[in-house]
């Protein structure tokens, strides 16, 4: 029933920040949870978790092929540490080995450091999707640093027109409603490991015609990963599922699943509208599962 487009595991957790799940454990969320298939995204910058390898992830495609598909991840500073790194040639050697995207990207750089740009310049070349995390500060975070409005992410998306990029984190989904501070953009992480939310609430209703709103509409190679879009569409139960129809072709189930514990607030909401008729079943067939099968399966 479902298509996961973003998730983690590791080939051996480690107990630092947040334990991943095993290879195995994700395949056991998959059977409880009836998810077909799923992307994994190998997390290669070391800002908050431990770096893991490319290989990783492809040794875990190719013991489960009809089940995982492999992303791989570069960082923009590797090779040179310059704007000018042939990352063309890495991207190009990891997309020949089965790989179907590049991410998740999280440095915790500028989104427009020349770098960065390099990098999805390179992308949009060698002709692989992008996903990335944001954050709204360059130190004790990770993430592309973006501001309230997302002026970078747009630049991003008007300099590759021919880039698809899949949108996702709370720097992005947190443009649908009104915050009450700007704090709320992201939670806040401590040198502990922990996640610190704000102790005001965030709320609906979402923004008619929002920053989100527009930047769909305006540009054709944004997409949707619903992972952390959830939280902020389930505040507004009129609206949020009016977006879902709206973009219904461009939007994709994902977990972002960490750990074997976690909620799956994108699966619960999808099937809790559909169920209430708040959107239809052809809306909730094509974002669970069918828009994932044609875009990496065809």
């Amino acid at each position: 029933m479902f298509f996961d487009i973003h998730a983690h595991a590791y080939r051996h957790p480690v107990p630092f920040v947040v334990q991943f799940c095993s290879k195995e454990e994700l395949l056991e969320v998959y059977d409880k949870n009836d998810i077909e298939k799923g992307c994994i995204l190998p997390i290669v910058s070391s800002e908050i978790y431990l770096p893991q390898a490319n290989e990783d992830i492809l040794d875990m495609a190719e013991a489960h092929p009809d089940r995982f598909i492999p992303f791989c991840n570069i960082d923009p500073r590797c090779l040179t540490n310059t704007c000018t790194a042939p990352l063309q040639d890495v991207l190009q050697y990891y997309k020949d080995k089965g790989c179907k995207g590049l991410g998740e990207i999280m440095p915790n750089m500028e989104s427009e450091d020349p770098r960065v740009l390099n990098l999805l310049a390179c992308a949009e070349k060698v002709g692989l999707p992008v996903t990335w995390d944001g954050s709204d500060r360059t130190y004790g975070d990770f993430g592309l640093c973006d501001k309230r409005g997302l002026p970078s992410y747009e630049r991003i998306l008007q300099w590759f027109p021919n880039l698809t990029v899949f949108a996702h984190g709370p720097i992005f989904w947190g443009e649908l409603i009104e915050l009450d501070t700007v704090a709320q953009r992201k939670p806040v992480f401590f040198r502990n490991g922990d996640y610190i939310a704000s102790k005001v609430k965030r709320h609906g209703p979402i923004i008619e015609n929002s920053v989100v709103h527009k930047l769909f509409r305006a540009y054709p190679n944004l997409l949707g990963e619903l992972s952390d879009a959830a939280g902020y569409l389930a505040t507004d139960d009129v609206r949020g599922p009016a977006f879902l129809t709206e973009f219904q072709d461009r939007l994709y189930f994902g977990t972002d699943i960490c750990y074997a514990g976690q909620t799956l607030n994108s699966r619960n909401l999808l099937l809790k509208w559909r169920d209430e008729k708040r959107i239809t079943e052809e809306v909730f067939r094509k974002i669970a599962r069918d828009n994932a099968m044609k875009f990496f399966c065809s």
